[in-house]
């Protein structure tokens, strides 16, 4: 069985995305809305929600972890997952894919707070590619507008534009949404 959690209904988009990918498997997901969102929170504390989500997961039958949270991996030094189990995270993928698909080489990043301080994404992409310019900006209202529904509301297109106009004028060419509530609103984004 394969235990996915996210600080809220955000990692239901990996979840949904490993189902068509792996439709033999049980899946059990974990969507810690009573602590959402963990972005604004520290590091430590951050670390000590995955640790139990985790040992939840494991409690029910897990035997391999998806860490469906970019605040959570951000948490986490490199490979220090805490168990014997397989721990996987978003951030490596993401980082991945968006160096392979920069054109010019201007990767943009929006996230959570804990994320985008934690400049996860800068070591990642700095390692596969040396030379490439990233520009990050958080984005911390929009995971509560993703968990009130407020999807296609003018006040989260409002919000949206406000964030990705320091990414816009540095002219990026590819944005790495950086937390997993953020493809519920990808149109937008897109727009």
């Amino acid at each position: 069985m394969i235990g996915i959690f996210d600080s809220g209904i955000g990692g239901l988009t990996v979840a949904k995305a490993i189902t068509e990918t792996l439709p033999g498997y049980d899946i059990i997901y974990l969507g810690d809305v009573a602590r959402t969102p963990y972005g604004n929170k520290s590091p430590y504390v951050i670390r000590k929600y995955a640790l139990e989500n985790i040992n939840f997961l494991m409690g029910r039958g897990a035997k391999i972890i998806v860490m469906a949270c970019n605040s959570a991996a951000s948490a986490f030094e490199p490979d220090g997952f805490p168990s014997e189990m397989p721990v996987f995270e978003v951030i490596t993928p993401a980082a991945e894919l968006a160096v392979k698909a920069t054109k010019k080489g201007i990767i943009g990043v929006i996230g959570t707070r804990a994320t985008i301080e934690s400049k996860i994404y800068e070591r990642k992409m700095k390692k596969i590619m040396p030379e490439v310019k990233i520009w990050s900006n958080p984005a911390p209202l929009l995971v509560p507008l993703v968990e009130e529904g407020w999807v296609k509301k003018p006040e989260t297109n409002m919000i949206i534009k406000k964030y990705l106009r320091p990414l816009k004028v540095r002219m990026i060419d590819t944005l790495i949404l950086g937390c997993t509530h953020y493809p519920v609103i990808k149109k937008t984004i897109s727009r």
